[in-house]
């Protein structure tokens, strides 16, 4: 299906085309129609969703889109209201003796003076339902089943249209799923979706779609297109959001800043660090919400308590070895290098300072210009600060928590995003494994960071992100450790 900027979907013009499989969503008021909508579409804005009772006074639709075709039209309708008086004038206006079908009952409905007055809502669910294919009656799952139900259902069948029931709210404890089961096997509707607007389960879309193909055999493959557009969309929106958070987090390990060491200063430069993590998180989050269509509003709680500092350098990763023309193969003057330096950090500066002197001007440091100005303003007295390794880990679970939300949430949810029960328990482990290998090697490319001053385009980087958001798509489906 067809993305576009308000969503998969785009509102209906006045006319349809030909060939698409056109749905009434059709039910008693307040039951979630407009929200079934929204949540299909991917459209937090279609409609008007209200906490109250006849909010939808029109028909509205939408269209979805396979290829920039329309595969499905969806039709919003107002809720039926009086459905019981409208059984019994219909059967003072069609008596049985005239063994009228149901949709030459209803179009004689239809053109009586009542249809413009007194059952004026009714009548326009029942036009639309009889220009469609077929209906979609929304059910809320924790209404008791009552005659008026049972009544509008009659009515519904007598439009001569297959009837799809979709049970939405099922996640609350109020639910009263079996119960509504029963009631509609009674009636002849034994296929019947769960499907909540608020928390739609991950393959609901395909149950919905499914049970229509069993229904309507002649629209199953447009409906199996639309089907697999749906998984290639889902699958390209965990791709892209996986990619940006993999982006944030070699952003954050590579950034660096460096402050001379005094308490005061350090501190400056320390909550300056913490500003630009922040930053960058922010700018994330905001780029996922864009993503699956959803608001800024809709995530408000996104501070994170930003604690600790590294004081330390990561020269030794492999890669910033290899960098500057160290490898192992070079011998005992790179090995000499190497443990001068590691001595300068832990023990003191003069054997380094020397080693540093001798190996600049001896050629073996092919690298001095890029990282050898780092070690001379450690010499001077300057720390480098970078993000601490709990922190990324911390950042890390918490996007990967706001994408699992993400995927769940039905764009009708009025609520705020939510994270903490996905991030339960998992902050324990924070401290407990090693931090990937594409971060320690982020630590080790402080120009990696498009926070820095100078971030020049890296291949090297590319891969690192593409490798670390794989590890990520492991983490979200349950796979291997925690995201280190």
């Amino acid at each position: 299906m067809k993305a576009d900027p308000a969503g998969m979907a785009r509102n209906l013009t006045p006319r349809s085309p030909d060939g698409a499989l056109k749905l009434a969503v059709v039910g008693h008021t307040n039951t979630g129609k407009t929200s079934l909508l929204r949540t299909l579409s991917r459209n937090p804005d279609f409609g008007e969703v209200r906490d109250s009772p006849g909010t939808t006074r029109h028909v509205e639709g939408l269209r979805l889109l396979v290829d920039s075709a329309t595969a499905v039209e969806l039709f919003d309708t107002p809720g039926l209201e009086d459905g019981m008086a409208l059984l019994d004038y219909l059967d003072v206006l069609a008596p049985p003796a005239e063994r009228l079908d149901g949709p030459a009952r209803i179009q004689r409905f239809l053109e009586s003076p009542e249809a413009m007055g007194r059952f004026e809502q009714e009548a326009r669910v029942l036009r639309k339902l009889l220009q469609c294919d077929a209906g979609i009656y929304v059910i809320d799952a924790r209404d008791p089943v009552l005659a008026k139900h049972r009544d509008e259902l009659t009515l519904l069948a007598a439009c001569g249209h297959p009837l799809l029931p979709v049970l939405n709210f099922t996640h609350s404890p109020d639910q009263r799923i079996e119960e509504w089961r029963s009631a509609l096997a009674r009636l002849g509707l034994h296929a019947v979706v769960e499907f909540d607007t608020i928390a739609p389960p991950l393959e609901g879309e395909d149950q919905l779609y499914d049970k229509l193909a069993l229904l309507l055999d002649t629209h199953a493959a447009t409906l199996r297109r639309l089907k697999e557009d749906i998984a290639r969309q889902r699958r390209q929106r965990r791709e892209d959001a996986l990619k940006l958070v993999a982006e944030m987090l070699l952003d954050v390990a590579a950034l660096r800043l460096s402050a001379p060491a005094e308490p005061e200063r350090l501190e400056q430069t320390a909550e300056q660090l913490r500003a630009l993590a922040r930053k960058r998180e922010d700018l994330t989050i905001d780029a996922l919400l864009k993503r699956y269509n959803f608001r800024s509003r809709d995530f408000p709680h996104r501070q994170l308590p930003l604690k600790g500092e590294r004081w330390d350098m990561d020269l030794f990763h492999p890669q910033a070895l290899k960098d500057v023309g160290l490898h192992v193969g070079k011998g005992m003057a790179a090995g000499a290098m190497a443990g001068a330096t590691l001595d300068m950090f832990t023990a003191g500066i003069s054997l380094g300072a020397a080693t540093l002197i001798g190996a600049a001007a001896g050629g073996l440091w092919q690298g001095v210009d890029k990282l050898g100005r780092r070690l001379l303003g450690r010499l001077r007295g300057y720390q480098e600060l970078t993000v601490d390794d709990a922190v990324l880990r911390l950042l890390a679970i918490r996007e990967l928590a706001l994408v699992a939300a993400l995927e769940r949430r039905g764009h009708a949810a009025q609520g705020p995003i939510d994270i903490s029960a996905l991030m339960q328990g998992r902050e324990e482990a924070l401290r407990k494994e090693k931090l990937p290998e594409e971060l320690l090697e982020a630590r080790a490319s402080p120009e990696w960071s498009t926070l820095a001053d100078h971030y020049p385009s890296s291949p090297r980087r590319a891969e690192a992100v593409r490798r670390l958001a794989s590890r990520l798509e492991a983490q979200l489906n349950g796979r291997g450790p925690e995201p280190n």
